[in-house]
């Protein structure tokens, strides 16, 4: 079919295209190839419209109760939540295929009334390993992080608005149902036992996160200083020394010095109990309040040789001749350290403290392998959260534990809300993203 050469063919065109994708391409553009890819997606998509609609429609219902059938023959909420998941995503990425063969067949339109002339195949094929190529290069990548990456996190973020927990409502013996925001109700003042421990867990996540980081950082910078302007000789000696806690896997640490801390036969009591320093026991782990002093002891101790190293190589980046023109003015060492070395170090590793305390909030490690939550408080009983429990392990006690999985996917959404700015606050100050370099 003709179509006009002023621009007047423009809306016969547009309508083509949006009837049936390609169609513009085949009719009008004589892009053969291209609109059978393009109407060969759609015919795809029309094929499987019914089991779209029973994917989209099962994701709606979440199954029935079937207790008259088979357990393993009953319907799978949480199956059922995943396939819908992945299907809307399938059709979201059907209507962005589709709007950019709309888009696509206006741009050649505008391109024969400039040029006066169709593109032959080859020339099409050459524009799409041309100018296209990015957009078909870096489409596999981008699928994999839709269906890897952003699935996992839609899937999570449903499960805070179902009842998906015990005793009620593991499939597939039970299924699950919608329930709007009564998670969120209960955990943020609708329960006072979970709004308390929720306030409570927060609060210490928030505590440990800068505890761990600033005193990781405040013990590395001083011992990096201290090994710079003591002219030690043996200084390399005592680097790594002090790296080998960090080198150490830290489950291991963990795990080793929960053990060394036991109030019963941790040899640190046992050993003071030798030494006559010590009558009766420390609960290092066994007490709320030093428990948590505890995590924030052990934190340091395999903390700080990420920091020191950190300082050091920031220290070596300062010109001598500043530290020299100081001390001509009269500058002692410790006015040095605090007007000199102090701004320069944290200027340059503001961004890395920030992502600091950020990981620290998400510390799996650190809590788990030392203490497991542990020691039990008047609510943990019912919210299976310990003294020492952070977000992080609260979710996996909540999970693993409890089961309570609607309850872990609304504390998992609080932590995103609130690490996400972090993150791409963090990010949009890097060269990469100011200037496309690294």
């Amino acid at each position: 079919m003709e179509i006009k050469k002023d621009g007047s063919s423009k809306g016969k065109i547009k309508l083509a295209a949006f009837v049936f994708m390609g169609l513009g391409h085949i009719l009008y553009l004589k892009q053969y190839v291209k609109g059978a890819i393009y109407a060969f997606l759609e015919i795809c998509f029309l094929v499987s419209l019914p089991m779209i609609i029973r994917k989209l429609t099962e994701l709606v219902t979440l199954g029935e109760a079937q207790p008259h059938l088979p357990i393993k023959e009953r319907d799978n909420s949480i199956f059922m939540l995943i396939d819908g998941v992945l299907i809307l995503m399938l059709v979201i990425i059907f209507f962005v295929l589709y709007t950019m063969s709309i888009r696509n067949a206006m741009q050649e339109y505008e391109q024969y009334c400039f040029w006066k002339k169709y593109k032959t195949n080859k020339q099409t094929l050459t524009n799409i390993s041309g100018k296209a190529f990015p957009v078909v290069g870096l489409a596999p990548a981008v699928l994999l992080v839709v269906f890897f990456v952003l699935v996992p996190l839609i899937f999570s973020a449903c499960v805070a608005f179902t009842n998906y927990s015990l005793p009620s409502h593991i499939p597939p013996n039970n299924t699950v149902d919608w329930v709007g925001f009564s998670n969120f109700t209960a955990l943020f003042g609708g329960n006072t036992i979970w709004a308390g421990a929720l306030g409570r867990v927060a609060l210490w996540t928030i505590i440990w996160a800068f505890l761990a980081t600033f005193t990781c950082f405040s013990v590395g910078m001083l011992v990096a200083v201290i090994l710079k302007e003591a002219k030690i000789k043996i200084a390399p000696v005592f680097r790594v020394l002090f790296i080998l806690p960090y080198a150490v896997p830290s489950v291991v640490s963990m795990l080793v010095w929960a053990n060394l801390l036991n109030g019963s036969f941790g040899i640190v009591n046992r050993t003071l109990q030798e030494l006559n320093l010590l009558s009766g026991t420390i609960p290092w782990l066994s007490d709320p309040t030093m428990a948590k002093f505890t995590c924030v002891l052990i934190n340091l101790w395999a903390g700080f040789p990420y920091f020191m190293l950190l300082a050091t190589g920031t220290m070596t980046s300062i010109s001598d001749d500043i530290y020299e023109a100081a001390k001509i003015d009269g500058a002692s060492s410790a006015h040095m350290v605090k007007k000199i070395t102090l701004p320069l170090v944290l200027y340059q590793t503001a961004p890395l403290l920030i992502m600091g305390f950020t990981s620290n909030i998400n510390n799996f490690g650190a809590i788990y392998f030392l203490t497991s939550g542990k020691p039990v408080v008047a609510d943990t009983t019912t919210t299976g959260a310990g003294g020492t429990d952070i977000l992080v392990t609260w979710i996996y006690n909540l999970t693993m534990s409890e089961l309570k999985y609607n309850y872990a996917s609304v504390i998992a959404v609080m932590i995103f809300v609130i690490m996400a700015p972090f993150a791409v606050w963090n990010f949009r100050r890097t060269k990469a993203y100011k200037e496309g370099e690294v």
